[in-house]
């Protein structure tokens, strides 16, 4: 037995080895849901979801090699049966998001693990609006590892046709302009389908002046990519307590 219990240490201490944990942080004044939908073919993590009291965190461990987003929803309703909606971010109207994404608008934290050169690429991207302030921040890793992240409250000025209302007049979330238009201009489809043809728009730019390391459009990469080697992350929602 004793010997079991030694190979059984000794297994798991190889596997964390390339192990990526995952810190989730609520620093909202309100409890709030996490949504996570894995790449194709990767394992989903924590089933999808979970909620997230006020003051509160969790913890999820990815295997090397994986890749997904995390988002935060608010105004959530679920039934003992984890059915139900969510005011932002709603991912099918179920707590478990089961890879599912979430409805845009939402704040996106992205990552790739052990991608070219075993480097972790990650970022804080707009691109699909913003629901939420939200920050990455890599410990233990190696490489620039840069603090991504978008801390300000975008909803307080964001632009009047970009702007979600709640039922009761309060602005609860900011759309992309993409996703308001539905053009190629600002979708960078079509003949705008390119880095050098898709260039930053004027709602772009209140995104970039509010959050100048998270992505603001499609190709924002130059000061919105970051990489890290061997880190574990925290997923900070609501930095400011917004």
């Amino acid at each position: 037995m004793s010997f079991s219990w030694n190979f059984l240490l000794v297994l798991v201490l190889v596997l964390n080895q390339s192990a990526t944990t995952f810190t989730f942080m609520n620093g909202c004044q309100n409890e709030l849901w996490v949504g996570i939908q894995a790449n194709a073919g990767i394992p989903l993590l924590a089933e999808g979801g979970f909620a997230l009291a006020p003051g509160n965190k969790s913890s999820v461990v990815a295997e090397a090699g994986w890749g997904g987003r995390f988002w935060g929803r608010t105004g959530c309703v679920f039934d003992a049966h984890g059915i139900g909606s969510c005011q932002t971010g709603d991912c099918g109207r179920v707590l478990k998001c089961a890879g599912a994404g979430g409805a845009p608008p939402a704040s996106l934290a992205e990552f790739t693990l052990n991608a070219a050169n075993g480097d972790d690429f990650y970022d804080v991207s707009l691109v699909d609006g913003y629901n939420m302030a939200i920050r990455i921040t890599p410990s233990g890793g190696k490489g620039a590892c840069g603090v991504p992240g978008c801390t300000s409250n975008l909803n307080t000025h964001c632009p009047a046709a970009l702007q979600v209302v709640s039922a009761t007049g309060s602005v609860v979330a900011c759309k992309s302009a993409c996703a308001a238009f539905g053009t190629p201009q600002y979708c960078c489809t079509d003949a705008y389908g390119s880095p050098t043809t898709c260039l930053p728009t004027p709602y772009s730019k209140v995104f970039k002046s509010a959050c100048p390391t998270a992505y603001s459009y499609a190709y924002d990469d130059a000061s919105s990519t970051f990489t890290c080697t061997g880190a574990n992350y925290q997923i900070r929602f609501c930095t400011g307590g917004t």
